[in-house]
């Protein structure tokens, strides 16, 4: 009776919004759940989140170059009574991606990728378009028919997903796909824009390459890639190439901006890769320069790295390795707001000394819920809780490290040591050489002899297990005719 009515309540509320929603690029009715006054507060509420989660990249002139372009065209778009805010974020990821009522995010690791303005433009207008014809509210709508968290398939149910998701602050809408059908339209409102704006938007159509060739022999990442739910690069580049030339006539954009060397130039020392600054995995360790620990990590999980938290999963999805700070002014008071906040009952605990290190060691299981019904108590305690886990909380220099590493109760013996590995490693970071370690970031140059690019970046010394790595970044190929005065990106610190 009680599923009854919440469903027919639901029924009546879809009916009820969709009497008056329209859609602000068709025209057409559209079923949301969600004022526009409610879908510009949960922007506003998971941009901090976002920010918390990944860190803005400080470079302001980046900052400034992304919000300019993204208002010129927020102005022209569907939807120009929104307040937009574009930000770049710190993520290597090659990645661009929208949230309800304004918000553009792209990764510095997309930034480094495009090669001019016009490309950058496109991509700004396609998430621009997300938010304009509302996908991302119609995104949010389905998330309320199932949860998602984060690291690709490291959910295997919503018991351990909720541990994947504790310090990502609810983020799980960053990674819901949209549809193919938002994607091609996304597209196309992509080219409209930055065409209104004065740029060329065949270069978007060839960006798509670029992405097709990044993709191509690479994991899924932890924060999905531009190309994770979009259409085929090839369909893609064929009918953006066309509309780009409709919108060009259309508006007699004769002269379209590219802007090659203007773009490269602004991306000039941006880091390339994983900032070792903020922690680094190499050979199956983690280093934090920084903060100056280390721990080892299981051979071939993946792997995500933010300013708040280490996460690492086998491929099947089958546990999680998580490393974050703890509140608490010390070892016990951290330990029992870990149990407390994550609804967890302690089965054992245990004083230890980690490398030196005082530290508490725990092996948990989330706490019995409640039953609505009294009747089903009973079955309840007959339940094997389906989650365990081990938690390490380590005292070092006057912080407290949480190591949480949790499967199911079936597979717990069999993690088990793959966890302790982790924990009982960690210790202090001495080794100079990863104290250190340098970023690399993007090194302009400009060709004063005609070459091949591949003898162009043998020239600056790259090594041959990079070359097509570059060759990528600069959208060529290595067999393609440099002309003398191109500017081209190299990689240096």
């Amino acid at each position: 009776m009680k599923i009854s009515s919440i469903f027919f309540s639901s029924i009546l509320c879809l009916i009820l919004l969709s009497d008056c929603a329209r859609n602000p690029v068709t025209g057409k009715r559209q079923v949301v759940l969600m004022s526009e006054a409610q879908e510009i507060a949960m922007g506003k509420e998971a941009d901090p989140q976002v920010i918390a989660q990944y860190g803005l990249y400080e470079d302001k002139n980046l900052q400034a170059f992304i919000t300019e372009k993204g208002k010129k065209m927020a102005a022209i778009s569907h939807r120009p009574n929104i307040n937009y805010e574009f930000k770049i974020v710190d993520s290597d990821v090659l990645n661009a991606f929208a949230l309800p009522g304004g918000y553009v995010y792209f990764t510095r690791g997309i930034m480094a990728h495009f090669n001019n303005e016009a490309q950058f433009t496109g991509v700004l207008g396609h998430e621009t378009g997300h938010i304009t014809a509302r996908h991302t509210v119609a995104q949010q709508r389905n998330a309320l028919l199932g949860q998602l968290g984060i690291l690709g398939s490291v959910i295997i149910n919503p018991q351990l997903g909720r541990f994947a998701e504790s310090a990502s602050q609810g983020l799980g809408l960053l990674f819901l796909k949209f549809g193919r059908d938002a994607e091609r339209q996304a597209d196309a409102l992509g080219v409209e824009y930055s065409s209104k704006i004065g740029y060329d938007a065949k270069e978007m159509a060839d960006f798509f390459l670029t992405l097709e060739r990044k993709s191509e022999g690479t994991e899924s990442a932890a924060l999905p890639t531009f190309l994770s739910s979009h259409p085929n690069p090839g369909d893609r580049y064929v009918t953006v190439t066309k509309l780009a030339a409709e919108w060009k006539q259309k508006l007699n954009l004769t002269n379209a901006t590219v802007n090659r060397n203007a773009y490269l130039q602004r991306i000039e020392g941006l880091v390339y890769g994983e900032d070792p600054r903020q922690g680094f995995l190499e050979n199956n360790t983690f280093y934090h320069p920084q903060l100056k620990f280390q721990f080892p990590t299981p051979a071939n999980w993946n792997y995500q790295n933010s300013p708040q938290q280490v996460q690492l999963a086998p491929k099947d999805g089958k546990a999680v390795l998580m490393m974050s700070l703890a509140p608490g002014n010390n070892l016990q008071e951290a330990a029992n707001t870990m149990l407390q906040q994550n609804g967890l009952r302690s089965l054992e605990s245990q004083q230890i000394t980690v490398n030196g290190l005082p530290a508490i060691a725990i092996v948990a299981e989330p706490q019995p819920q409640e039953q609505q019904q009294p009747g089903q108590q009973q079955q309840q305690q007959q339940q094997q809780p389906e989650v365990r886990i081990l938690t390490y909380l380590i005292e070092y220099n006057k912080s407290i490290y949480w190591l949480l590493g949790a499967t199911s109760a079936r597979d717990f013996n069999q993690y088990y040591p793959i966890f302790k590995n982790t924990m009982d490693g960690f210790r202090t970071l001495t080794d100079q050489t990863k104290i250190n370690k340098k970023p690399e970031r993007i090194r302009n140059k400009t060709i004063s002899k005609s070459a091949t690019l591949q003898q162009v970046l043998k020239n600056y010394k790259t090594p041959d297990g990079r070359l097509n790595e570059l060759a990528i970044l600069n959208g060529m190929n290595l067999t393609d005719i440099v002309p003398v005065g191109t500017m081209i990106k190299t990689i240096g610190n």
